[in-house]
């Protein structure tokens, strides 16, 4: 490339104009160049007025360069100023004071220039292929279920209503049911969704809409999915670690991997470690998230499977112990600190199903095609679901779930 006439084009980071020179400091999606401008009479650059993010294309040739930080400068034959940006700019994209994270997310499209807020979404799509591939090559089917639907997935009353034709619809919980009437016929599926929970709470661990990536796996129980869990968490944190090693420096990240199997402790035992603490819990509560970063201090390990939880605290799917129908085949996975999946073994028999639905005040007869679906030979099944944006936040170190979702949707933030 060095003596070579090239085309590049990207947006100024920063220009110093020192009268019969200039310094440009040109940005792509690979990198900074620095562009050297002479004004020496010889080109049309003497009028050459450029502001923070105006959009260049260059054309010239590089060279090596014992002052430029990368080695090599570029010096331009000629210049197109394709685009100027308005100045002010928003917020300073590499400067030391930090804008507020609204005003941000006003401005994502500026946003994702910054190279901290550039890295969380490199790492992000990292995380996305390396599960796309993982369950690709091990002969999983992705599905794709529809987003507006007939009935709750799940249950419950935080649901987005919305008018369909003569009709009231909602936006989906979950995949969940359409997943398992996959997975009784494919075997193996996966599938990366978004779905809607109208929750109205403003935490930083919260979105109303967010991405799950889901698997649903026929002939499996509790134990068969989890397996297929940890290997592709482990999977996916190789991957960032070996494909983003210039963007967890920027973030400031050194990733663990855990070391497989991982620990497996029950609900009733982590109630007993929490209460051994000093904490107030009684069984059958559900944890806070203080408790579950408590609870992964008392564990001791970086990433590690609670299981067989009370029934109150999962869906109606969920599949009950026949020897103590109060407790399910039901895990969460613990990550660093955080809940970023869970999971459980389906329900598949439908006189069984119909029985938990009535148990958890729901009518069976909204649930008639669902139902019908375990009918016609309807094997064990079971499956779970990873938070795209909060598994996102974990790797990537960040504080709150909005820094690592491309268009946030909160119960205050419905544009951009």
């Amino acid at each position: 490339m060095v003596g070579e006439t090239v085309t590049l084009a990207g947006w100024v980071t920063r220009a110093r104009d020192l009268r019969k020179i200039m310094f440009i400091v040109l940005r792509d999606s690979s990198g900074d160049i620095q562009v050297t401008v002479k004004k020496d009479g010889s080109n049309d650059f003497a009028d050459l007025d450029l502001g923070r993010e105006d959009v260049l294309k260059v054309t010239g040739k590089v060279v090596e360069s014992k002052v430029a930080q990368a080695g090599v400068e570029f010096i331009p034959d000629s210049i197109e100023v394709m685009n100027r940006a308005q100045q002010p700019l928003p917020f300073d994209l590499f400067g030391p004071v930090k804008a507020e994270l609204d005003t941000r997310l006003n401005y994502r499209f500026m946003d994702f220039r910054r190279p901290r807020t550039n890295a969380i979404f490199r790492v992000q799509n990292v995380l996305l292929t390396s599960f796309r591939g993982f369950l690709s090559d091990r002969g999983y089917l992705e599905f794709q279920p529809p987003c507006v639907i007939a009935s709750a997935s799940e249950g419950g009353a935080d649901l987005f209503r919305l008018p369909y034709f003569e009709k009231e619809a909602f936006l989906a919980q979950s995949p969940q049911l359409y997943k398992q009437m996959c997975a009784i016929s494919f075997e193996k599926v996966y599938t990366i969704t978004p779905i809607w929970r109208a929750e109205k709470f403003n935490t930083p661990t919260h979105l109303n809409e967010v991405r799950q990536m889901d698997i649903e796996q026929a002939f499996a129980d509790d134990e068969t999915v989890m397996k297929v869990l940890e290997e592709i968490l482990v999977y996916m944190l190789i991957e960032v670690k070996e494909k983003c090693p210039g963007e967890l420096e920027l973030l400031g990240r050194e990733i663990t991997v855990p070391e497989l199997p991982l620990r497996r402790i029950t609900y009733t035992e982590a109630v007993e470690m929490l209460q051994g603490a000093g904490e107030e819990m009684a069984w059958g509560d559900d944890f806070s998230k203080p408790q579950e970063r408590r609870l992964t201090d008392l564990v001791g390990d970086e990433a590690f499977f609670m299981k067989d939880w009370p029934s109150v605290q999962k869906a109606f799917y969920a599949m009950p112990y026949p020897e103590n129908p109060e407790v399910v085949h039901a895990f969460d996975l613990l990550y660093s600190g955080v809940e970023i999946s869970s999971g459980t073994m389906r329900v598949h028999i439908p006189e069984l199903l119909r029985q938990q639905l009535r148990k958890k005040g729901l009518n069976p007869d909204n649930f008639t095609h669902y139902i019908e679906s375990f009918s016609y030979g309807a094997p064990p099944h079971a499956g779970w679901s990873i938070g795209l944006e909060r598994l996102t936040m974990t790797v990537t170190g960040m504080n709150n779930i909005r820094e690592c979702c491309m268009f946030p949707r909160d119960r205050d933030r419905l544009v951009p």
